[in-house]
């Protein structure tokens, strides 16, 4: 569709949403509706029953926008019930007659017509009872719908204040603990050094100017994984393990970005201490149609750590599941399983 299509759409849309419009088509189908229908049973013209419904619709009006404009706000809406009812019934006592009033003079060459108004005034009570009764229920309904609708707004404005601001927390997060170990192989002069600056400035372009979207595509997150991946093997001083095996098609799946990242530091954290002899990190992503199953296996020393002072860390994993929430409400599992000489993170994700 064309900007100037969209447009056009979007303008006769809010024409269309404005309240005076669509109660004005309201009003206008009831009076072309019934007036045929009175048009069909009758033996008169088109005109005349349509001029009576005219009539009619004037009074039901009066009574509808009596109800919403005042009945409503000043005695449903404060709980009044019974005395809300009481003056429902009464509007329609009074309305009732002055429409018959009317059609009365309207219709003085019509006895007959005349006759059948007499008649029929309990009918023409009940009606006008219902007309505006309904409009009760019409106004509690739209009112409902209304505040769901603004409710839901403000979630997902509130939403996605809260993702931007965690996922300002992820990229500092990572940059700050990358810089650090590069400074440190700077410090060496170590040869490796030049190629983390390329794998980090690769990671950097993709979390700069790709993560700004709400998905992206999975094989963009599985390459930023590998690079990931490769700048651990490159700065790690020691030998570690490391393991990433990929099953199933990676095609045109899409996935919130930078979701998998935190679990990766917090299995390094462990996995690459220096207070392990043997360390390894084993990650594992399963692919099946929509679905992704990510597991990650890392060593920890059987024995705690002790910090000395306060840990600047540790913002990553409380922030990943505080994204899952958001995002993937009802969409995903996740199992953290710490043992003794291991820790484990077991996540399934329904992608959309």
């Amino acid at each position: 569709m064309s900007p100037k299509s969209k447009n056009i759409l979007r303008k006769t849309q809010q024409f269309f949403s404005q309240r005076m419009v669509y109660h004005s088509l309201s009003w206008l189908a009831y009076l072309l509706i019934f007036s045929m229908f009175q048009t069909v049973l009758g033996t008169g013209s088109y005109w005349f029953y349509f001029t009576n419904e005219l009539v009619k619709i004037v009074f039901y009006a009066i009574g509808v926008y009596f109800n919403i404009l005042y009945l409503i706000p000043n005695y449903l809406s404060n709980k009044k019930f019974l005395t809300y009812c009481a003056l429902l019934l009464l509007s329609a006592i009074i309305l009732t007659p002055l429409q018959v009033f009317f059609l009365f003079i309207k219709v003085a060459q019509f006895p007959e017509y005349q006759e059948t108004l007499r008649e029929s005034q309990p009918w023409l009570f009940i009606l006008t009872f219902l007309v505006v009764s309904f409009s009760s229920i019409f106004k509690i309904i739209s009112d409902w719908i209304r505040h769901q609708r603004d409710r839901k707004e403000l979630e997902t404005e509130s939403m996605q204040s809260e993702l931007r601001f965690l996922r300002s927390q992820i990229n500092p997060h990572f940059l700050f603990n990358t810089l650090n170990n590069l400074y440190a192989l700077t410090l060496k002069k170590s040869d490796k050094a030049p190629e983390i600056v390329l794998k980090l400035s690769e990671m950097m372009r993709y979390m700069l100017y790709e993560c700004n979207e709400k998905r992206v595509f999975l094989s963009k997150e599985v390459n930023y994984i590998r690079n990931y991946l490769d700048l651990e093997r490159l700065r790690q001083s020691k030998s570690v393990d490391i393991s990433f095996e990929v099953n199933g098609n990676v095609s045109n799946q899409k996935i919130a970005p930078l979701m998998f990242i935190p679990f990766l530091e917090n299995s390094f954290k462990h996995g690459a201490s220096n207070h392990l002899s043997d360390g390894f990190v084993h990650i594992k992503l399963d692919i099946e149609d929509n679905k992704v199953h990510l597991f990650i296996e890392n060593s920890k020393p059987e024995i705690p750590v002790r910090h000395h002072g306060k840990r600047s860390g540790g913002i990553g994993l409380v922030n990943v599941k505080r994204r899952l929430k958001l995002l993937y409400p009802e969409q995903y599992r996740l199992k953290i399983e710490e043992r003794p000489g291991s820790y484990r993170v077991d996540l399934t994700l329904s992608l959309d």
